[in-house]
C-alpha cells in the first residue's frame, strides 16, 4: 500500500501537477501568529455544532507560503461558505503530527476545523458532510494531490478518480467519499 502510494505521488510529480504548487494564490488571507497552539485555540473556540446554528465555523489551513495549489482550495472553502484563517509555516509536519494524520496518508496542506482535522483536497461538501454527521474520528483525508480535486483543477475538467477517507479515532481509515468516478 505504502509502493502504491509512493508510485502515485511520482506519477504526480512527473505528470507536472505540482506545477499548480508553485503559483502563488491572488490574496489568500493570512493570519499572523502561526504557532500551532494559536491554531487549536481558534479552532476550538469556533467549533459550534452545524446542524443546530446552520452556521459553518472556521477553518484554519497550515501551508506554506508559496503553495498555489493550497491557495486554491482554501478559495474553494471560501466560495463554499467557510470563513478561512490561513497559517503560513515553513515545516507543517509537526501540524501533522499533532492532530494525527496517519502515515502515508499525508498532503500538501492540513486544515482544523469543528474539531477535526482535513488532510489535503478535500472537497468543502465532503467537509460540511463530516460537520453534519460528526462521526466519531480524528478527520478527513485525500492521500497525495489527485488531479481535479479541490485546487487541483485540470484545465480540460479530467478528475482522477480518488476516495475521501475517513479517519477513525483508532487512525485506522475508512472510505468516506468516492470522486471521479
Amino acid at each position: 500500500m505504502i509502493q502504491r502510494s509512493i508510485a502515485l505521488l511520482a506519477v504526480i510529480l512527473v505528470a507536472g501537477t505540482m506545477a499548480a504548487c508553485a503559483r502563488t494564490p491572488e490574496a489568500a488571507p493570512t493570519i499572523p501568529g502561526n504557532t500551532a497552539s494559536a491554531a487549536a485555540d481558534a479552532v476550538a473556540a469556533v467549533a459550534p455544532d452545524v446542524a443546530a446554528t446552520g452556521s459553518l465555523p472556521v477553518v484554519v489551513v497550515h501551508k506554506s507560503e508559496s503553495c498555489g495549489c493550497c491557495g486554491l482550495w482554501v478559495e474553494h472553502m471560501q466560495q463554499a461558505g467557510f470563513p478561512v484563517q490561513v497559517r503560513n509555516l515553513d515545516n507543517v509536519n509537526p501540524v501533522k503530527e499533532r492532530v494525527g494524520v496517519p502515515f502515508g496518508k499525508g498532503s500538501c496542506h492540513t486544515a482544523e476545523v469543528g474539531g477535526y482535522f482535513v488532510e489535503g483536497h478535500v472537497p468543502a461538501a465532503d467537509i460540511k458532510r463530516l460537520l453534519l454527521e460528526q462521526p466519531a474520528a480524528r478527520g478527513l483525508v485525500v492521500p497525495g494531490m489527485p488531479a481535479g480535486s479541490p485546487g487541483m483543477e485540470m484545465p480540460d475538467g479530467r478528475v482522477q478518480p480518488y476516495v475521501v477517507e475517513l479517519v477513525r479515532e483508532d487512525g485506522g481509515t475508512e472510505p468516506f467519499a468516492h470522486h471521479g468516478q
